[in-house]
């Protein structure tokens, strides 16, 4: 029987009787990710690579991302994949400076990226308005061509990833993380996906759907059925999704996530770990994983129970994932992470597919 960590029971929380209705709609917005994989490879590459090649003709001097929630995530992802593969500084706007301090700072020379699924958050497209009007180059990504967003950009880039049933995002996410990458692929490349990239992104689908097959994850539920909170960590590439994770159990679970790079988990917070508050750690096995070891090593001196994510690490319980350059990792470590999160919800008794007090679209200014 699978240990379980922590002592005390969510209020409401049976894990019986759970109707077979209950987080339908998750499952399925996981499992269609292999497919939306295939999709913006096969059919958008072309529109992708003209919105790259604008890019490459304004050679922005500096990028800056504007998003939130899980569409935040996807934007940190791409602010790393920036400033290594392409060498531009690139961080991440406080729409609020904009929005509710009425600041008007100077983006001449920038490109600015709002990326939102539904394309609907009012603040969002205000940072990008006023990057317009200052001289940026704006572009959207989002999963609705039609939103006010894509309207106030000069660029939009469309996800494709199909209706999402549930209100936690799944295949938004990930769409949104392979949209980004192809495109800083293609700005390298001047408008074009270069054909050994392109090779290689091909073979995600196909490992998707293996790491969807894998049951391990959805196992590990009964392990955290009654624990309050749970650190998530990563560094680098993983960090986005260590994040990302947190957000997944906090939406479907209610339970406390936090999320840390690994470097900062070390700078305090390691404090808190301890045999009663799981660990979630994403480790590859490339320059970002290899500095989680670490961190693995510091988290077993406080006897913290820890799961890693991705490479196998030798005393530690372990849910495996392909070995992939660290850029193309995100797309697939997340995905046990969902299925925990969706299994999870159920063990406790909650609906995934409808989490209390949230909708899908999340206006705010």
């Amino acid at each position: 029987m699978t240990e379980q960590v922590g002592t005390t029971r969510p209020a409401g929380a049976t894990g019986e009787g759970v109707s077979a209705h209950r987080g339908s709609g998750m499952a399925a917005d996981i499992e269609e990710q292999p497919g939306v994989y295939a999709e913006l490879l096969d059919n958008h590459a072309g529109a992708i690579g003209e919105v790259a090649a604008a890019i490459a003709r304004k050679k922005p001097r500096h990028v800056i991302f504007t998003a939130r929630g899980t569409s935040d995530h996807a934007a940190l992802y791409a602010a790393y994949l920036t400033e290594i593969r392409l060498g531009i500084p690139a961080g991440l706007a406080s729409p609020s400076a904009i929005t509710v301090y009425g600041a008007r700072p100077d983006m001449k020379d920038a490109l600015v990226v709002g990326v939102s699924q539904s394309g609907g958050s009012p603040d969002i497209g205000e940072v990008l308005r006023v990057a317009r009007e200052s001289g940026a180059q704006t572009l959207a990504v989002t999963n609705n061509p039609a939103s006010p967003l894509a309207a106030a950009a000069e660029l939009h880039i469309d996800v494709s990833a199909g209706h999402e049933r549930a209100v936690a995002a799944t295949k938004t996410y990930t769409a949104e993380l392979l949209a980004l990458l192809m495109l800083v692929e293609s700005i390298r490349g001047e408008g074009t996906l270069p054909a050994s990239e392109r090779a290689e992104l091909g073979k995600l689908p196909e490992l998707a759907r293996a790491v969807l097959a894998d049951d391990t994850a959805v196992e590990l539920a009964p392990r955290y059925r009654f624990a309050e909170r749970l650190i998530t960590t990563g560094r680098g590439y993983a960090y986005p999704t260590a994040r990302e994770a947190a957000l997944k159990l906090m939406e479907t679970s209610y339970l406390s996530g936090l999320a840390f790079s690994g470097a900062d988990l070390l700078h305090g917070p390691l404090a808190m770990a301890d045999p009663d508050v799981p660990v979630l750690a994403v480790v590859g096995n490339g320059p970002g994983g290899q500095t989680m070891r670490e961190v693995l090593g510091r988290l077993g001196e406080r006897r913290a129970d820890v799961v890693t994510i991705g490479a196998d690490v030798p005393g530690v319980v372990n849910v495996p994932t392909p070995d992939v350059d660290e850029r193309y990792a995100p797309l697939l470590d997340i995905l046990p992470l969902q299925r925990l999160a969706l299994a999870l919800a159920l063990t406790r008794g909650e609906n995934p597919d409808a989490p209390r007090g949230l909708k899908k679209v999340t206006e705010t200014l």
